[in-house]
């Protein structure tokens, strides 16, 4: 385990020293990060400059949501989100030298790059979470604390997992990326806004199936103190660590489903 620990930091070492060597092309990295965060933002306020409520939420409810989606996924797309370059190895049959390395595939696939330019999105996301924590009427307990901290951690596990899924997807796609992309990029632009403004089958989906309503929507539910729609109580937010558990079940799973079915270049 210590071998395989140090192999893992000294290869993850390797790639945050290679993005952090040109410091200036870093630095506009981090920018376009944060821009992207920050026309996704401008869309919400664009919204709520001619409506004062989407579904049951207000601005500063809506910008609440908004923070903890993004946190949640830029966070597991600057970890994990360069898993969706498997179908490139796939291709090229370089999957192979994954395969006869003594160390799990899908570790040594999240440990082959680590995109620090999406951090600048992360940081975007934070500084509208602590406004948008001042602008609520929040009745901080220690259980609402507990809560919000769960809600960041529970949320990033659900999108790193989304990821692994739709990466796990193209051992039987090869071309399907974009099929892929529906859930995962899909599921994060739905996080952003309230599950109430959907159809019934949509919110299913976006809830039971791709579980993006757990990352924020049903927590904000929680700390907020509001009513959830028809089939998603406020309680459902206390559940957010169970949905990130199902989902890494089923991304684990498919995963090791996937490799199963692969056979190689050389087959």
């Amino acid at each position: 385990m210590g071998e395989r620990t140090r192999a893992y930091r000294v290869l993850v070492g390797s790639r945050l020293r290679s993005q952090l060597a040109y410091r200036r092309s870093f630095a506009m990295d981090l920018l376009g990060s944060g821009a992207i965060g920050l026309l996704e933002f401008a869309e919400v306020y664009v919204i709520f400059a001619n409506i004062d409520v989407l579904g049951e939420l207000d601005f500063a409810a809506a910008a609440l949501l908004f923070a903890l989606a993004n946190i949640g996924f830029s966070l597991a797309d600057t970890v994990i989100g360069h898993v969706d370059q498997l179908p490139t190895y796939l291709r090229q049959g370089t999957l192979d030298a994954f395969l006869l390395r003594p160390l799990p595939v899908l570790a040594q696939l999240v440990t082959s790059d680590v995109s620090l330019r999406r951090l600048g999105r992360t940081a975007l996301a934070g500084a509208i979470l602590v406004v948008s924590l001042l602008m609520n009427d929040i009745d901080w307990t220690a259980a609402h604390v507990a809560l919000l901290v769960i809600a960041v951690l529970s949320g990033t596990a659900i999108f790193a997992a989304l990821f692994v899924c739709a990466a796990a997807v193209q051992f039987w796609l090869v071309e399907g990326a974009e099929f892929a992309n529906a859930f995962t990029y899909g599921g994060a632009y739905a996080a952003q806004y309230p599950a109430s403004i959907f159809s019934v089958p949509m919110r299913v989906l976006f809830t039971f199936v791709v579980p993006s309503a757990f990352t924020a929507y049903l927590p904000v539910l929680v700390l907020l103190d509001l009513e959830g729609p028809a089939g998603l109580p406020q309680w459902l937010g206390w559940c957010t660590p169970l949905a990130a558990v199902g989902i890494w079940a089923v991304a684990l799973g498919g995963w090791r489903a996937g490799l199963r079915h692969y056979t190689g270049a050389g087959s």
